[in-house]
């Protein structure tokens, strides 16, 4: 049997795949280990995991709140500098650390979590990507001033942590990617033979046993809105234009609007606001998903075959949302200008136009089909067999 030892920066929507793969894993007899930071990995891993501690940035550091304005490539700069950059080498000497005690196998690294990739390539470690989205499988949005730039400041990690004479991008392995979604939704782009597109990787999630689902009425239409859990400084206004279309629908639509800020009003039983959400149970009950493009939330509306409405706001939103509208399942509409009138019509179009609905059956099926945690788990058994035939350098 194999040891995997899965990487994960401190962001909820990346640990959460691996919790399916690494438990099919060790269904099948394999040991599993986390490197992240624990407040964020063991919550979501179970307390029996093994996790080794990896430091992070100071998450509550005001000075990782970006800006609401910022876009493009001006966010991806920032999203690097302040976070993705400074992330790496606070994992690196976790990462480190637990390859030396661990011994994997097989590192697998998700995309931003760029210290993993580098440390195995350093100690001789073959590894794999974990990818949560997969807007990252070409130049980014034909920017590629943004590309170079990137290029330099993951060479500048390279000569700190990982092996200055190494040459892979540390974002993607050159030998296994998984990629949580299908071409179904991300497209048929040529990415190569490492690219394996598994679906979602779903798992049951610890939740609290309190949401009330008897405010639900099951003979009215059912629409989650969310911004996901790292949009919070510029969820008020959007949530609250959500509710009010909502509102202007009651003999048609209710919603679930997941608002951590505590800023949105409830307005009697049809739009009930809670901080957070047992989301893939209440998916099972929704008929519309409006969210900002997250590819998390975006995969399990899909995996539920909901249409969506989506708002991208920055980083690689505007690719997901792109995928959502060229797969015909959902429309977009611009966050910065979604009014309530805007919102409405576009929910009004995902419940009410049968083609929307139509094609997100037809992603639905095709994430049942890839075989998700299974075939993710099964191209890890392979490479670490390939890995077993491989001269080990740590």
């Amino acid at each position: 049997m194999s040891r995997f030892l899965f990487v994960v920066p401190p962001l909820v929507g990346h640990v959460n795949p691996t919790v399916g793969v690494a438990a099919e894993l060790t269904r099948r007899g394999h040991t599993v280990a986390w490197a992240g930071l624990p407040d964020v990995v063991r919550p979501l891993v179970g307390d029996g995991a093994t996790v080794f501690p990896c430091a992070s940035p100071d998450l509550t550091d005001p000075a990782l709140l970006r800006p609401p304005t910022l876009r493009g490539p001006a966010a991806l700069r920032f999203l690097w500098e302040r976070f993705l950059g400074p992330l790496a080498e606070h994992m690196a000497p976790g990462v480190r650390a637990a390859v030396r005690q661990f011994r994997p196998d097989v590192l697998v690294a998700d995309q931003q979590a760029v210290a993993g990739g580098l440390v195995a390539e350093r100690l001789g470690v073959v590894w794999a990507t974990s990818a949560t989205t997969t807007a990252g499988f070409t130049s980014l949005a034909g920017l590629p001033k943004v590309d170079s730039w990137i290029a330099g400041l993951i060479g500048g990690l390279r000569h700190r942590i990982g092996n200055p004479r190494g040459t892979a991008d540390p974002r993607m392995s050159d030998r296994l990617v998984l990629a949580f979604s299908t071409e179904a939704l991300a497209g048929s782009a040529a990415v190569g033979e490492r690219v394996r597109f598994v679906g979602p990787s779903l798992a049951s999630r610890p939740a609290a046993d309190d949401f009330p689902w008897h405010r639900l009425d099951p003979r009215t239409p059912t629409v989650l809105i969310t911004l996901g859990t790292a949009n919070a400084e510029v969820a008020p206004r959007f949530l609250a234009a959500c509710a009010e279309a909502v509102r202007g629908r009651a003999d048609r639509a209710q919603a679930v609007i997941v608002d951590p800020t505590g800023t949105v009003p409830e307005f009697a039983d049809r739009v009930l606001v809670r901080p957070r959400v047992p989301q893939l149970a209440l998916l099972e009950r929704c008929d519309a998903v409006i969210c900002h493009g997250g590819h998390n939330t975006v995969c399990e509306a899909l995996w539920h075959g909901l249409p969506l409405v989506v708002a991208p706001i920055r980083d690689d939103q505007p690719a997901i949302a792109a995928q959502v509208t060229d797969a015909g399942a959902g429309v977009r509409v611009r966050f910065n200008r979604a009014t309530a009138g805007l919102l409405g019509e576009a929910l009004d179009t995902v419940l009410r136009e049968p083609s929307h609905r139509e094609a997100a059956g037809r992603v639905r099926e095709s994430f049942r089909t890839a075989g998700g945690a299974a075939a993710a788990a099964a191209h890890l058994e392979d490479l670490a067999a390939e890995a077993g035939r491989l001269p080990r350098g740590r």
